[in-house]
C-alpha cells in the first residue's frame, strides 16, 4: 500500500528519470544537428562556422540549405530535418557535392581531346588486379558506347585520369570518412588532379551485390571525370546515392546519355544507343507491372523500380528493387501478400519467390506448376489473396487457389468478365483493400466492390501515387 514516506523517494525518482530523458533527448538532438550540419557542409556549401555564436545565427542559412537538399532529392520541402531527410543523409554516396564548385576548374569543363588515357595507381586487396581492371574497363565502356570518347589504359606517369584507392585525409581537401559513408570522389576535367578518381580504401569493394560494387561506383565517378554533375533523377547513374544494379545487364540510363552527349556530342555509331528512363509517378500514361500490400504498405512495381506507399503518410518513395532485394529479378509481373504466413509472393515468367519483409526465403525461385497450373500457363498477369483464397489472373481468365488445401479449386479457370463484371480488359495488377479488389488495367484502376459485385469507381492509376487525375 502507498505511504506518505514513499513520496520523497518517488519525487526523487521522477526528477532523475526526467533528467535522464532530457539528457537523452538533448543528445539525440545534438547528434541530429551534427549529421545535418556535416552533410550540408560537404554537399550543399553550408559555411563552416568556427564559433558557437556564429552557429546560432546560422539557423536561417541551415533551413535554406535543407530546403535546397530536399528539393534536389524530391522530398517534401520543409526546411526541417525530418525522418525522410535524415534517411537520405545516412545513405552511402559519392563525395562530390550536389551543388557548387567542388572541382578545380570553373565553368563547364570538358576534355579537348576524345582519346583519353587512364592509369591505375594502386589496387584494392578486396579483388584481384585482373578483377579491378575488368571492372574499370567495363565502366569506361558505358561512356564510350554513347559518346565519341575512347579510353586507353596506360602505365605512363602522366595520364588524363589517375585512379587510386586511398583512405582518410589523403591530401586533396576531401578526406574519406571510413566504411559506409563517402565511397569515392572524382575531379572534373583539367590539368593536374583534374579527372582523377579516388576510392575509399576502407570500403569493401566487390563484383557482386555485397557491400559496394566497384564497376557501378567507378562508372559514376568516371561521369564526374568527364564533366558531369550529379543528377536528381533517382534512376540515373549520376544520382549521388549508391544503389546496386546487376552489372551483367546494366545499360546506361537515358538521363546520363543525354548528359554526356550534351558535352561531347553523339556517338559515332550508325544507330544511336538509347537507355532506360526512370518512370514518373505523375505521368498520365503510367502503368504498373504488379502491386501488393506488405504489412500495411502498398508496393507498386514498375521495371526495375517500385514505389512504396506508407499507410499513414502522404509520402511515396521510388526505390530500386535491387536496393531491398539485391538478388531478385527486375520486371516483376505479379505479386500478392499472404497475411497468414506474413510473406509476399512475387512472380516473373514461370517462376516465383517468397519474401519475408525484405528477405528472400531460401529454396526459391520455384516453378508456378507447384500451384497446379497447366503447362500452357507460362506467366501470371496479376494475383491477390482474400479470405484464404488466392486469385490468379491470366489473359481473360482467372484461377482460384485454396490456401488451406494448397490446391486449385475445381471449375477453374473462369472468365474474368463473368465473375468481375465490368473488367473487360486484361488485368495488369490487383490488390485488396477493405472489401474491394482494386484492378489496374493500362493507366486506369477499377474499384470492384466484393459485396455489391460491381465496379463503384474508375480513376487514373497514378492517383495512388498522390497525383491528381488529368
Amino acid at each position: 500500500m502507498f505511504s506518505l514516506k514513499m513520496l520523497p523517494l518517488l519525487l526523487l525518482l521522477h526528477v532523475q528519470l526526467s533528467k535522464a530523458f532530457l539528457v537523452h533527448s538533448e543528445f539525440l538532438e545534438e547528434k541530429t544537428t551534427k549529421i545535418v550540419q556535416n552533410y550540408l557542409e560537404k554537399f550543399y556549401q553550408l559555411p563552416r562556422y568556427k564559433y558557437q555564436s556564429e552557429r546560432k545565427n546560422s539557423t536561417s542559412v541551415i533551413v535554406e540549405k535543407l530546403k535546397e537538399m530536399q528539393q534536389f532529392f524530391g522530398l517534401n520541402i520543409t526546411g526541417k530535418p525530418n525522418e525522410e531527410t535524415l534517411e537520405i543523409m545516412r545513405k552511402p554516396r559519392c563525395g562530390v557535392p550536389d551543388t557548387g564548385n567542388f572541382m578545380i576548374t570553373p565553368g563547364n569543363p570538358k576534355w579537348k581531346q576524345t582519346n583519353l588515357t587512364y592509369r591505375i595507381i594502386n589496387y584494392t586487396p578486396d579483388l584481384s588486379e585482373a578483377e579491378v581492371e575488368t571492372a574499370l574497363e567495363k565502366a569506361f565502356k558505358l561512356w564510350s558506347r554513347v559518346s565519341p570518347l575512347n579510353f586507353t589504359k596506360t602505365s605512363q606517369e602522366e595520364a588524363d585520369i589517375k585512379i587510386a584507392f586511398l583512405q582518410g585525409d589523403h591530401g586533396d581537401n576531401s578526406p574519406f570518412d571510413g566504411p559506409n559513408g563517402i565511397l569515392a570522389h572524382a575531379f572534373q576535367p583539367g590539368p593536374g588532379i583534374g579527372g582523377d578518381v579516388h576510392f575509399d580504401a576502407e570500403e569493401t569493394w566487390t563484383k557482386t551485390s555485397r557491400n559496394y560494387n566497384l564497376f557501378l561506383v567507378a562508372a559514376h565517378e568516371f561521369g564526374h571525370s568527364l564533366g558531369l554533375a550529379h543528377s536528381s533523377d533517382p534512376g540515373a547513374l549520376m544520382y549521388p546515392n549508391y544503389a546496386f544494379s546487376e552489372p551483367s545487364t546494366y545499360s546506361l540510363p537515358q538521363d546520363d546519355i543525354n548528359g554526356i552527349q550534351a558535352i561531347y556530342g553523339p556517338s559515332s555509331n550508325p544507330v544511336q544507343p538509347t537507355g532506360p528512363t526512370t518512370p514518373t509517378a505523375c505521368d498520365p500514361r503510367l502503368t504498373f507491372d504488379a502491386i501488393t500490400t506488405l504489412r500495411g504498405e502498398i508496393l507498386f512495381f514498375k521495371d526495375k523500380y517500385f514505389w512504396r506507399k506508407h499507410p499513414h503518410l502522404r509520402r511515396v518513395e521510388l526505390n530500386f528493387i535491387s536496393l531491398f532485394w539485391p538478388s531478385l529479378v527486375n520486371g516483376i509481373q505479379a505479386a500478392y501478400e499472404d497475411f497468414d504466413k506474413d510473406l509476399i509472393f512475387v512472380f516473373k515468367g514461370n517462376q516465383y519467390w517468397a519474401l519475408s519483409g525484405y528477405d528472400i526465403q531460401q529454396g526459391y525461385p520455384k516453378n508456378i506448376a507447384n500451384y497446379g497450373f497447366p503447362s500452357s500457363v507460362q506467366a501470371i498477369d496479376a494475383a491477390v489473396s482474400y479470405r484464404g483464397k488466392t486469385y490468379f489472373f491470366v489473359n481473360n481468365q482467372f484461377w482460384r487457389y485454396d490456401d488451406q488445401s494448397q490446391s486449385m479449386e475445381p471449375g477453374y479457370p473462369k472468365s474474368i468478365a463473368s465473375s468481375f463484371q465490368g473488367i473487360e480488359s486484361r488485368v495488369d495488377a490487383v490488390f485488396q483493400k477493405n472489401s474491394f479488389f482494386l484492378f489496374f488495367s493500362g493507366p486506369r484502376y477499377y474499384a470492384f466492390d466484393l459485396s455489391a459485385r460491381r465496379i463503384t469507381r474508375v480513376e487514373r492509376s497514378n492517383r495512388w501515387l498522390n497525383c491528381r487525375s488529368r
